[in-house]
């Protein structure tokens, strides 16, 4: 008997891709009647364009992007709804040994403290500025990423304007390593095993990382055509509960040799299982032989990671407006607010009987320890939100939160 649904993919060789990649190789997608094809891709616009274009059903994409295909930033209109997080974390900032040179002149610690690092490095940054140097070139994946935003949002926190004291460039994953080891960048922001291979490399040094800048706070997720999503609606709720095992499966810490296995083949990953563990474990080599254990660094499913969270978009968007990629305006806002889509995550996963929240949206920054909250089917537990700056984002106060932004940098 042949499958009841043929759906085709798209994917980055990020490990974040892991609970789609399992569902496919694993055969969570076969149980639940779909033949799923996976392509990988060499960069997010050849993602973003081959959703636009139809190739893909559906893909792994940066948390922002199905945002900035609605809100009409991208080459080829394409309205595009998520429906599921594949992940909370994974992201890191990393270095050049040189620039870590330079930032522990100014009382950097391998410690990953976003604050301290972010305070070293902004003095190392205005010590160059001073001896007339170029500014330090800092690569992310794509504008509209939550790398960008994140990196972004660190820099100002600390007092550095990201937009005139230094230089943000865009790379594929792949490549950071090798841009950094070449010299082309000072330093990046990616997802894993991308900062691990630059360390496990000796060319760079992790500084600080997503988990301790916005603590489990959303990364990548399954963008879906919408006029897919509408003519396929059986077709996406089978592959949302495919891959609500898969993501079960992945954190499982039984799994971890398996899964590392298998992200690590030629059309995955192509890189050593070794180089997958961090992820897996939280265990992070910085460089210079340090070493340090993150809380949380990668959550492929606890903690309502897959939950497509009204203001994770919306936080998103924030951040579009903050950095002048969008302006805000109440159309602007509409369109954000329905991009993440929890209602058809939950109508295709309440027969399972598994945890669903209660609420669309919640305040991030908000929670200090892992909180249970309201949910239907069985009990549901959050992590702690905060932003390493104390910041609240409350997806009601919009207009609040936009200004308060704007106080962080200079006039």
């Amino acid at each position: 008997m042949g499958a009841e649904h043929q759906i085709t993919a798209g994917f980055m060789p990020l490990f974040d891709s892991a609970v789609l990649v399992a569902a496919g190789e694993l055969g969570f997608a076969a149980r639940e009647g779909i033949d799923l094809t996976l392509h990988r891709e060499t960069s997010w616009a050849n993602i973003r364009d081959r959703i636009a274009i139809g190739h893909f059903d559906l893909a792994h994409m940066l948390g922002p992007m199905p945002l900035a295909c609605n809100l009409g930033l991208t080459p080829l209109a394409s309205d595009t709804i998520v429906p599921f997080s594949l992940g909370l974390g994974g992201n890191c900032v990393t270095i050049s040994n040189a620039v870590w040179t330079g930032m522990a002149a100014h009382g950097a610690v391998p410690d990953l403290d976003p604050a301290r690092a972010g305070a070293a490095l902004g003095a190392f940054i205005r010590e160059r500025a001073g001896a007339g140097r170029d500014p330090l070139r800092f690569a992310v994946v794509h504008p509209h990423s939550g790398h960008n935003y994140e990196l972004r949002y660190w820099l100002a926190a600390c007092g550095v304007d990201p937009s005139r004291e230094i230089e943000i460039v865009i790379v594929p994953p792949p490549f950071m390593a090798d841009a950094l080891a070449a010299g082309r960048i000072d330093g990046y922001c990616v997802g894993e095993p991308w900062n691990s291979a630059a360390v496990a490399a000796g060319t760079g040094h992790i500084v600080t990382v997503k988990a301790l800048l916005w603590r489990n706070s959303p990364e990548k997720v399954i963008g879906a055509r919408k006029a897919w999503a509408e003519q396929a609606p059986e077709a996406l709720a089978a592959l949302l509960r495919a891959l609500h095992h898969s993501a079960r499966w992945c954190q499982d810490p039984a799994n971890r040799g398996e899964l590392a296995a298998v992200m690590s083949q030629r059309g995955f990953l192509g890189l050593p299982a070794a180089v997958q563990m961090p992820i897996l474990t939280g265990h992070l080599r910085l460089g210079g032989g340090a070493e340090l254990d993150i809380d949380d660094f990668f959550l492929p499913f606890d903690k309502a990671a897959n939950f497509p969270w009204k203001s994770h978009a919306l936080w998103f968007y924030t951040q579009m407006v903050r950095w002048g990629h969008v302006a805000h305006t109440p159309e602007n806002l509409a369109i954000a607010r329905d991009c993440y889509r929890p209602d058809l995550y939950r109508s295709a996963l309440k027969p399972l009987g598994v945890a669903l929240p209660g609420a669309n949206a919640k305040v991030e920054g908000a929670l200090k320890v892992a909180t249970p909250v309201g949910s239907a089917g069985a009990s549901l537990m959050l992590g702690p939100d905060g932003f390493f700056d104390g910041q609240i984002f409350d997806p009601d106060e919009i207009d609040t939160y936009l200004q308060s932004q704007k106080t962080t940098l200079k006039a």
